[in-house]
């Protein structure tokens, strides 16, 4: 793990070293005997390291005879030195129990944004370290949270390379690519478990957000290709503590929040988190309100089993905000940032609740079982303008619309993970099924004014008519809304895998895995205000049913211990809409990804280079069937003759290059196009709208460590957006007639400035965003133009605390 700020470390910290042959293996324990996990362990001297897994264990391999220092990290904890001999291969046996003196909590260990080559990443399941993935990892921690003062999700992945901020539609649904690839609502996890993300996903709890790119299919099923993202939050602990903050900034901005921890029992851990939300917008009219409590539990049931209990549990209400719209299908800049398009009593309304149980069982040292359990419930209540397109003379039509939506899912998963030797070769092996069930309820209502009805179709009346250049006169009365019907979607599915990383040698390792996922929805069903209920006309009648494999297979060549190459092909299936000429459903397309990639790291450590190169290739792309006079007679009708790419380019640098100096940095690109169509279709080799070619990211912290400003910390953030493709994607029919659907949105860069002071259990950090006011845009096709926010302040002061 990198390093992090702790004042007041705590507890005392129990090392075990036993004799192993050839190499050395140990486990760290806290003074209670608690194993402490992702701790890290550098042999000093050799530039090695490594993370303690669940249990405490480590293990460093075909070390030579000698006498060795190990160093230990982990939050919380004082650093421990001990010494160890290594004589004939094997390692002295070392028990230490380690009570730490007033002077060693005096200590100041910055955790910072070091390597994560060496530790185990949640999201990949199998308990393996960074290094052994041949797959781009990539994770942001605690300390870069807090230095940036994130408030929700989408503020965290601005350092992630490759993964950018697609659009942002009515200003409360964020939508994410990667690789070219939209991250829809399957990629993003919480603990390991689907999430929800249409509400904006809240960032006070994250200890840590995990970013695998590419396919993860194998490991998750029904997945884009672009990335996985999975969330994992702050855990309970077994000695008290705990952080009080308050957050404000520009445009009345106001955040606090509470966060404790501690035991209840010698077996029994809780942790408390809470905060509330309250924010005006640089945007006329715009507000935003939201509270969010997260708790949870921490079991030790036996020495090998434990149980974690996870819940939380948002209410969010946001102004729907689609921005400044385009007029006649282009930006307009001299709108400006503020002026806000929707009806001033708009309303967008959520709650959003999660339960996560999780067990956790050893049998040995080699096997592990790992069950969860997860429930989610999401409701949206909205009211209000849908889209924002503006004729050429500046009118525009207020069409309404009034939703609901109850969603209500469920996810099951078991995994069993071994280490076991066949004939001297060591297998990492992991087999597991999971399994998910969603109910989806969407309520549509007419909208009454004085008798007409109103709405979105574009036939009936509309709700006010305004021109943008005129302001002035706008209606504020709500109309009356009444139910018309609602329409419920199931989808079901479920899958088994298995995958075994194979070191042939210390150099040179497999990884090798295949999964068979079945997802199954059935017909929608409609339920109309006098509670008849009927299904939707599907052709062909009856549940749509997708299967597909997932092979896996790459191979890690590690020369030395601080590099590793790799090279590897995976896939992951797309579901299909529609049907073929027969009328029976359409399957899945088969994707097809290829990467090459480097992970290094060097100073110690203290420094980590990773970067990558991939294909994704869809050899099945479904598009609709041309009838003989060339015209498109059923948009449902489907055949495979379509291919698309998307090839790209990625590098990472982060580390912590002296005490207190934090860098990170990122640089992507990325083309995604369709380079085979039909001859009514997309355009070929032409950049596909939402994917975004370059981004790039740079952030440098430091916080001094002597003197009279000890404490005293400075830092600087840059994001860089390249120029992207909005509106639609042409079509070659669109070309030929001289027509072009797409908007290109210009490059913009971000540049923040942040500084703060720490003194014994308070820090105070401000931060100046966007200092030269850069002016640009996040858009949804050509209706929902968001504005970036302008230059902006904002400060946390913090208190910590903590009982030893």
């Amino acid at each position: 793990m990198g390093l992090i700020l702790s004042l007041g470390l705590v507890g005392a910290m129990h090392l075990d070293v036993s004799a192993q042959s050839k190499g050395l293996h140990g486990r760290v324990k806290t003074k209670n005997g608690v194993p402490i996990e992702s701790a890290t362990v550098t042999i000093m001297g050799l530039g090695k390291s490594t993370s303690t897994s669940s249990d405490g264990s480590f293990q460093f391999s075909n070390l030579p005879d000698g006498t060795y220092t190990l160093r230990i990290k982990s939050i919380g904890n004082a650093i421990t030195e001990q010494k160890v001999t290594v004589k004939d291969g094997k390692a002295s046996t070392v028990n230490i129990a380690m009570n730490i003196s007033e002077s060693q909590l005096e200590q100041v260990e910055v955790l910072g944004y070091n390597s994560h080559n060496n530790q185990t990443v949640h999201v990949g399941k199998a308990g393996i370290i960074d290094k052994d993935l041949p797959q781009s990892v990539q994770i942001i921690n605690e300390q870069v949270i807090a230095d940036q003062q994130v408030n929700r999700l989408s503020d965290a992945l601005k350092n992630a390379n490759g993964v950018a901020l697609g659009a942002n539609r009515g200003g409360v649904n964020e939508n994410f690519y990667a690789r070219g690839y939209s991250l829809g609502a399957n990629n993003i996890f919480k603990n390991g478990i689907r999430t929800n993300n249409s509400a904006s996903i809240e960032a006070s709890t994250l200890e840590s957000i995990e970013i695998l790119k590419g396919s993860a299919a194998l490991l998750y099923g029904g997945v884009s290709g672009g990335a996985v993202i999975n969330m994992v939050t702050k855990k309970p602990k077994f000695n008290y503590g705990g952080e009080v903050s308050f957050r404000t900034g520009s445009y009345d901005f106001y955040k606090p929040t509470v966060d404790v921890y501690g035991p209840l029992s010698n077996t029994v851990a809780f942790r408390l988190i809470g905060t509330y939300e309250n924010a005006k917008s640089f945007r006329d009219v715009v507000e935003n309100k939201r509270t969010y409590v997260n708790p949870s539990l921490l079991i030790k049931a036996s020495e090998k089993t434990e149980i974690e209990i996870n819940g939380d549990y948002m209410k969010a209400n946001n102004t729907p905000d689609f921005g400044i719209g385009t007029i006649d299908g282009k930006i307009d800049q001299s709108i400006g940032r503020k002026r806000f398009l929707n009806t001033v009593w708009a309303f967008n309304n959520t709650e959003q609740a999660n339960f996560q149980t999780a067990l956790n069982h050893k049998f040995n040292d080699n096997w592990k079982l790992n069950i969860a359990l997860g429930a989610q419930s999401y409701n949206r209540d909205y009211f209000g303008a849908e889209r924002v397109q503006i004729q050429a003379n500046g009118d525009l039509n207020i069409a309404l619309n009034k939703t609901r939506s109850k969603e209500i899912t469920m996810n099951q998963q078991v995994n069993l993970t071994g280490k076991f030797y066949t004939a001297g070769i060591k297998h990492t092996i992991l087999v597991g099924a999971d399994a998910d069930q969603s109910d989806v309820k969407n309520f549509a209502f007419t909208i009454s004014d004085k008798g007409n009805v109103i709405g979105v179709d574009g036939k009936t009346k509309v709700y006010d008519l305004i021109n943008i250049y005129q302001p002035g006169g706008e209606r504020t009365d709500i109309p009356d809304a009444f139910f018309k019907n609602s329409t419920r979607t199931d989808i079901y599915r479920s899958g088994v895998f298995v995958q075994d990383l194979i070191e042939l040698s210390e150099k040179f390792k497999v990884l090798a895995g295949v999964r068979y996922t079945y997802q199954k929805t059935p017909e929608s069903r409609i339920i109309d205000n006098q509670g008849n209920h009927t299904l939707t006309e599907n052709k062909p009648a009856g549940p749509k049913i997708d299967k597909a494999w997932s092979p896996k297979f790459g191979l890690i060549y590690q020369p030395i211990s601080s590099s590793s190459i790799f090279v590897t092909y995976a896939s992951n299936f797309e579901a299909n809409s529609g049907y073929d000429r027969e009328y029976r459903s359409l399957g899945p397309s088969i994707i097809d990804q290829y990467e090459f990639g480097v992970k290094n790291e060097f100073m110690n450590g203290r420094l980590t280079a990773n970067a990558s190169v991939y294909r994704i290739k869809n050899n099945r792309f479904a598009q609709a069937i041309i009838s003989e006079d060339g015209t498109i007679k059923d948009a449902l009708m489907k055949e495979f003759t379509g291919e698309t790419a998307s090839d790209g380019v990625e590098l990472d640098l982060r580390g912590q290059l002296t005490e207190g100096l934090n860098i990170i940095a990122g640089y992507s690109y990325n083309f995604r196009r369709y380079t085979k169509t039909s001859e009514m279709g997309n355009a070929e080799e032409e950049r596909q709208v939402g994917s975004t070619p370059h981004t790039a990211n740079g952030t440098i912290f430091y916080t001094l460590q002597n003197g009279s400003l000890k404490g005293l910390k400075l830092g600087f953030s840059s994001f860089y957006t390249g120029r992207r493709n909005a509106g639609w994607n042409n079509t070659k029919a669109n070309i030929r007639d001289g027509v072009n659907r797409l908007i290109s949105v210009s490059p913009f860069t971000t540049i923040d400035f942040s500084a703060g002071y720490g003194y014994k259990n308070w820090s105070i950090l401000g931060k100046l965003s966007n200092i030269t006011n850069a002016f640009n845009y996040y858009i949804h096709e050509n209706y929902s133009v968001n504005p970036i926010p302008p230059r902006g302040f904002m400060a946390t002061l913090s208190y910590k605390f903590e009982k030893r």
